[in-house]
């Protein structure tokens, strides 16, 4: 079983037609059910096998079983049911997973077994999250098994939330999460943007954690060229971060000039274990910037980090051994041990 909520896509990117995700090596579907609502499932068809994704939604009126005996033309009220047909043979699934008709056998009721696995599905920061059990399907709308009980919250932000993605990472998740993690590249990988070489110099920091285990570094000093999309100048910016859940984060700076800070999420999709979606969140509170350039801004930086993680050998994150540590490792090091506590299995080694 994977207890976990991961995020599948943004919830806009999601139509009226189903949408094929994948997470933890499972093909899964996206589609809308009644009152848009968001539906679950395994992207195979049961029957032969189909890619439940390629068929498409149907919205049918029923009149109710007493009115309709009652042979009322006018009545009311009706209910909408919407399901899911699949493109082979035409059989339609219900938001529950129940196979409810066969075109083929249109006086046949199928039995409750004719069915598709379901998952748990959310809606929280902007996206559509799956919390997917890996051994066997559970019923739509029960609630998950998990130690969370819901994609991960967030505290009290700066009002103004963009949300830039998905990128597509050959990498594990965890890989991308401990770069958001690490401070000691700043001056590499984001020369002259978030760090320079000549501030090179990790300081020492204390690690916290969370009642769940998950580790906090409240203050992180760090002297940036350009902090944030509207800095003119470089300055002292300082860092808190938190773990948000095995591929989730949040980093907050705040410039020590006291202009406005920012506050960033990295919400990471495992799609299999070398392999990872990425969507990151930046809640502001600058008014001026247009989105354009606070987008320009992010993509840049992940832009230069993309090359750095695709190239590291294993895909997956390391979590007993393997990789040397220093001092300036110690929030990676402690977000490994998260990780091996937690008993995640995807995207590690």
């Amino acid at each position: 079983m994977n207890p976990f909520w991961y995020p599948l896509c943004a919830d806009e990117a999601l139509t009226d037609k189903p949408l094929a995700v994948q997470l933890l090596g499972q093909a899964l579907v996206l589609w809308r059910g009644a009152e848009s609502r968001p539906v679950l499932q395994q992207d195979r068809c049961p029957h032969r096998g189909a890619r439940l994704s390629l068929g498409h939604v149907q919205i049918h009126t029923q009149i109710h079983a007493q009115v309709h005996a009652q042979i009322q033309p006018d009545a009311q009220p009706q209910a909408q049911q919407h399901t899911l047909a699949c493109p082979y043979h035409g059989w339609r699934f219900n938001a529950e997973g129940r196979c409810v008709h066969i075109p083929a056998l249109p006086g046949f009721e199928p039995p409750a077994s004719h069915r598709v696995s379901t998952f748990p599905v959310a809606l929280a920061h902007g996206l559509i999250w799956g919390c997917v059990d890996t051994a066997a399907g559970t019923p739509a709308n029960t609630p998950a098994s998990t130690p969370e009980g819901a994609p991960p919250a967030l505290p009290t932000l700066p009002p103004r939330h963009l949300l830039f993605g998905p990128f597509d990472v050959a990498v594990s998740a965890p890989r991308v999460v401990e770069n958001f993690l690490d401070t000691a590249h700043f001056g590499f990988v984001h020369d002259g943007w978030l760090g320079t070489a000549s501030h090179a110099e990790v300081p020492a920091y204390p690690v916290s954690h969370t009642a769940d285990g998950r580790p906090v570094v409240a203050h992180y000093p760090a002297w940036q060229p350009r902090a944030t999309a509207s800095a003119a100048q470089g300055g002292w910016v300082s860092y808190r971060y938190e773990v948000l859940g095995p591929t989730s984060a949040l980093l907050s700076k705040q410039p020590d000039d006291g202009s406005p800070g920012d506050s960033f999420t990295l919400w990471c999709c495992p799609t299999d274990d070398e392999h990872c979606r990425v969507w990151m969140g930046q809640y502001t509170a600058d008014t001026t910037t247009s989105d354009e350039d606070l987008r320009t801004f992010q993509l840049a930086i992940f832009a230069q980090d993309t090359p750095v993680l695709e190239s590291q050998q294993p895909k997956r994150l390391p979590l007993s051994g393997g990789e040397l540590h220093c001092a300036a490792d110690r929030l990676s090091v402690a977000y490994r041990r998260y990780l091996l506590a937690a008993g995640v299995r995807c995207g590690v080694c």
